[in-house]
């Protein structure tokens, strides 16, 4: 029986966070070391780095890092 695609889905390893496209707000508090601000901070209208999934909020790596990296306070 040939290899299904979702097999080798379960042998991959797990990505690292600076690997992910998307974080959830706990991965990115972890990531950033920001902590309880990652929630206001998608909250915020026109916010540059949230991605609604239904009602779940991602948070898109790579925007999130420029956001922070020109920001001198949060």
């Amino acid at each position: 029986m040939p290899n299904k695609p979702c097999d080798k889905d379960k042998t991959a390893s797990p990505l690292t966070l600076d690997k992910k496209l998307l974080l959830t707000k706990f991965e990115a508090a972890a990531y950033s070391n920001i902590g309880n601000k990652i929630e206001a901070m998608l909250r915020a209208p026109n916010c540059p780095f949230v991605l609604y999934i239904g009602t779940k909020k991602l948070v898109k790596r790579k925007e999130f890092e420029e956001y922070i990296s020109q920001k001198t306070v949060i």
